[in-house]
């Protein structure tokens, strides 16, 4: 008989009483065991084999990795697949153009043959996943350092990974859960030729734009379709004109009967990165250091590259991807600081740390083993503040002037260049990939925007910045300038080489130690690599090791919580590994007096309308089918084109493009966000605030249909009315 893992002993004999209701991000390996019985009490009418079996098809075949940081959903059985809008949002832009703005105007292929490939975009199924934590702990000893512990987990790892995929053309992947206390193992499939099939125009898939991110209500058609080709043999292959249409072992049926208030969902799909099992301390940093920090900076950067968008078509295409980018996260830490202390959420831990206390004192062995945590905690935090800050400072700052971040792309060829014994080839495609990347970079780079947010970052540097903690350089051209910032970036631009894409690419093309010596003695290049040799020379270390006693610390924490709670039911943390997260159908209040419906529809799309607002623009197809009312069979029985709806599933970035399922586990929606009130969700879930947004399937259809006129994609998905 199998023996199971510890830590997962544990988590199978626990009571669900403590969880709160849509809290949690479930390993599908585990629902059988876990979840199951609870899900079904909630209206699932499916078994957990349905949704994940690694011995047969199940709905976890037609969940992908969709480049490297979404989650797509595979719709027909010729590899149709689909994903948000912002997801593809990259390769939309770098197909785009002022000729073939698809950007502006959406893209629809009407055959095979006008799919656009996608370079360097890839799409990743899960074959399997397995427990390895016997393996993982191979030689590990509780009185090793913390050091030789990483080290020899690395081993172990690497060993495991290697091993399971000799002889195949699978990737493999072993990733930690419960902070270090369990390991599990992720067999992978990926596809490189993946092509872009369609996408609304931006005023539909980016419809309230930065204004609208992260808010309900939400009228966006945050969807984009893309393709997966294979070889003959339904394998992975570069790009090829001779590949094929992928064959999926499994694809998502479509459900048109919408939502109701209550019904059960699941979403299915790789959420990023969450931490709910911090101490205070962390969430404290959070709030009042990093968070108001990277909020002020990019406020900044924002106002600058609006202001340009806003005057040149152009730009808007050149910075459109870079705008959303910043403003992303921008937006989501003002909610995610709001939504803490709207629910006391460093209160909340600090109660716990009380009863925590009260625990470990409870008996000589639980004070032996964690009586020191909450206090190495606390030391920790308090010590490494200042580097934090100064150092989140930077990256907002310094590190965010595009020159540069350009500039110092070209250190390894200065170095390989300036190294006798160093290999000719290895220069050889640094310098190959230097030149692909410098046509990217200049495609849509604005010298004149740059040139602005150098000024205003560095301004704010100098200004927020202890001297202690800032390079020399830079102190030194303060003083030079006389803290006038303005003319300092205007001295770098006009004597560095980096913002001049004639002059890199002749440089690029006829690289040589002469060459490498040119940029050695560029300002922009010079002030970088100084800048980035101090920060991680004094900055950098005193984080790591702080960071690193953190993370031995967090994984004791872990360990002691579900011991001090064994009827707790404990998920673990997302880590961008395939996840299930299920919940009801809710409306919510997020204020007093405010009061949200569950879903919404194309009127408020027309209400929303303002010409004059690039971000409310409404296209006048859409406009003539709302007069008409021509919604085809996608309308809901209420008469409405229903465009969103929100429910209580527990997800994260990285769940951008998740198949939302309903209880017979057909595609109803697309998760595309959160609510701003409650992003706090990351390190602290709130049933009352905490909602996941959808768009309704059944608009992703009418646009494809109705608006695109492309229904022959829609026949090939199949259809349940």
């Amino acid at each position: 008989m199998k023996r199971k893992s510890p830590i997962l002993l544990i988590v199978l004999f626990i009571l669900p009483l403590l969880l709160k209701a849509g809290e949690g991000m479930w390993l599908p390996l585990w629902l059988g065991e876990l979840n199951e019985k609870e899900m079904q009490a909630m209206g699932l009418k499916i078994s957990a084999k349905d949704i994940y079996d690694e011995n047969n098809s199940s709905l976890k075949d037609a969940v992908v990795i969709f480049g490297g940081g979404c989650t797509g959903g595979v719709v027909s059985d010729q590899g149709l697949l689909l994903t948000n809008h912002h997801c593809g949002y990259g390769s939309i832009q770098r197909h785009s153009s002022i000729e073939h703005d698809y950007l502006t105007d959406g893209f629809w292929a009407m055959n095979h043959s006008e799919e656009l490939p996608c370079q360097g975009l890839t799409v990743t199924f899960l074959i399997r996943m397995e427990d390895v934590t016997k393996k993982m702990m191979t030689g590990i000893t509780d009185d090793m350092t913390e050091e030789a512990r990483q080290n020899k987990i690395k081993s172990n790892r690497e060993k495991i990974e290697t091993e399971v995929t000799k002889g195949t053309h699978y990737e493999a992947v072993v990733k930690p859960f419960f902070e270090g206390n369990q390991y599990i193992l992720f067999i992978n499939e990926i596809f490189r030729d993946v092509r872009l099939v369609g996408a609304p125009p931006s005023n539909i898939g980016k419809f309230g734009g930065d204004t609208d991110n992260w808010m309900w209500p939400r009228h966006t058609g945050d969807f984009s379709i893309f393709r997966i080709y294979a070889d003959k043999d339904n394998k992975p292959a570069d790009y090829s004109k001779d590949n094929v249409p992928y064959t999926p072992k499994k694809f998502f049926e479509i459900s048109l009967q919408g939502v109701q208030e209550g019904d059960f969902t699941f979403v299915f799909g790789y959420p990023g990165t969450t931490n709910e099992y911090l101490p205070s301390y962390a969430i404290n940093e959070t709030v009042n250091v990093t968070n108001p920090i990277r909020i002020d900076m990019r406020t900044k950067r924002l106002d600058i590259m609006k202001a340009a968008m806003n005057s040149d078509p152009k730009i808007r295409i050149q910075y459109s991807s870079k705008v959303a980018g910043i403003a992303n996260g921008w937006k989501k830490w003002q909610g995610e600081s709001g939504g803490i202390l709207h629910v006391d959420g460093i209160g909340q831990k600090q109660n716990f740390e009380k009863e925590f206390t009260k625990w470990e004192y409870s008996n000589r062995t639980t004070h032996y083993k964690y009586g020191k945590i909450l206090s190495s905690f606390a030391k920790n935090y308090e010590e490494s503040q200042d580097f934090v800050a100064a150092y989140t400072y930077f990256r907002e700052s310094v590190n965010s002037v595009e020159l540069l971040s350009f500039a110092r792309r070209f250190r390894k060829a200065v170095e390989l260049a300036s190294d006798k014994t160093s290999d000719p080839a290895e220069l050889y495609n640094n310098i190959y990939d230097l030149q692909n990347s410098t046509t990217a970079f200049f495609k849509d780079y604005n010298a004149d925007i740059d040139q602005k947010v150098c000024a205003a970052m560095f301004t704010s540097y100098l200004q927020n910045v202890s001297a202690e903690f800032v390079p020399m350089d830079i102190i030194n051209l303060n003083s030079k300038y006389k803290g006038d910032m303005t003319a300092f970036a205007h001295d770098l631009f006009a004597k560095s080489m980096f913002d001049n894409p004639t002059e890199m690419e002749q440089l690029l093309s006829n690289f040589n130690s002469a060459a490498a010596k040119k940029i050695a003695k560029d300002p922009a290049y010079q002030l970088i690599i100084n800048a980035t040799d101090f920060v991680n020379h004094n900055l950098i270390p005193a984080i790591k090791e702080s960071y690193a006693s953190n993370d031995s610390l967090q994984r004791l924490y872990m360990k002691a919580q579900m011991e001090m709670q064994p009827d707790r039911r404990f998920y673990p943390d997302a880590n961008f590994t395939m996840r299930i997260t299920y919940g009801n159908v809710a409306g919510f209040k997020p204020a007093d007096a405010v009061t949200y419906k569950h879903f919404t529809t194309l009127d408020g799309i027309m209400e929303k309308e303002n010409p004059d607002i690039y971000d409310y623009v409404v296209e006048k197809q859409l406009k003539t089918l709302y007069k008409k009312r021509d919604y085809g069979r996608y309308g809901d029985k209420d008469g409405k084109m229903h465009v969103g709806f929100v429910a209580t599933n527990h997800t994260t970035g990285g769940n951008s493009g998740s198949p939302v399922l309903d209880a017979n586990g057909r595609l109803i929606g697309l998760n595309f966000d959160r609510c701003w009130e409650g992003t706090m969700s990351d390190l602290i879930y709130n049933p009352d605030i905490c909602r996941n947004i959808s768009l309704d399937i059944r608009y992703c259809l009418f646009i494809i249909d109705k608006f695109a006129g492309a229904k022959h994609l829609v026949d090939e998905m199949t259809i349940v009315e």
